[in-house]
């Protein structure tokens, strides 16, 4: 491993669907002004150079699939690849679920891991008003989605978390006050650490 590698900073973002944590990796990596990567793009650009269906039930099949047949860190593997000749020391990683995701950034660096949390109701409205093709149509299938978000390991994830922020009561894609002051403080605790 390189030292340049060993000196990177991964600040990892979790949450259930629809908590607002791309959101949140979007405002933390404007801040930081760095390129953001997202977990949820990468098995989706797999998926569909596979030629697999971008529903709700496909996606879970094939990310399932992906991890048993490579390895539960094969989306991690997957981002690093993608930012391997990267020259920025902070990356910002959306959309991680599992602790051997974690271990897998840690190889190459330190890993701060913020959680985003909203309620199982304001999660459901706003994965109804996003649209995309993976998202719940009933509550029961917002349900099912979760349990198996929790069978990945996010749970886990979420639970060892540096940060947590709320995001609760505000429509998609946009953040709370509270949880914007809880980025802030994310940032000036990096900056603190890089000085």
């Amino acid at each position: 491993m390189s030292q340049s590698q060993q000196r990177r900073i991964f600040i990892c973002v979790t949450g259930m669907p629809g908590a607002g944590k791309t959101a949140i990796a979007r405002s933390i990596a404007e801040q930081l002004e760095v390129k953001l990567y997202t977990m949820g793009n990468a098995v989706r650009n797999a998926a569909k150079r596979a030629g697999i269906s971008l529903d709700a039930k496909s996606m879970m099949e094939f990310a399932k699939d992906l991890r048993r047949k490579y390895g539960k860190a094969i989306v991690a593997r997957l981002i690093l690849d993608e930012l391997h000749d990267s020259t920025d020391k902070i990356h910002v990683i959306d959309g991680i679920r599992s602790i051997d995701e974690i271990k897998e950034f840690k190889k190459c660096g330190s890993v701060i891991i913020v959680a985003v949390h909203a309620s199982p109701r304001e999660r459901f409205n706003r994965l109804k008003s996003r649209g995309r093709p993976d998202d719940p149509d009933s509550w029961d299938e917002f349900i099912e989605r979760d349990m198996k978000e929790l069978e990945l390991g996010i749970g886990n994830v979420i639970a060892l978390a540096d940060v947590m922020i709320v995001n609760e009561r505000t429509p998609l894609n946009i953040i709370s006050q509270e949880a914007l002051r809880k980025v802030r403080e994310v940032l000036a605790g990096i900056v603190h650490g890089e000085s």
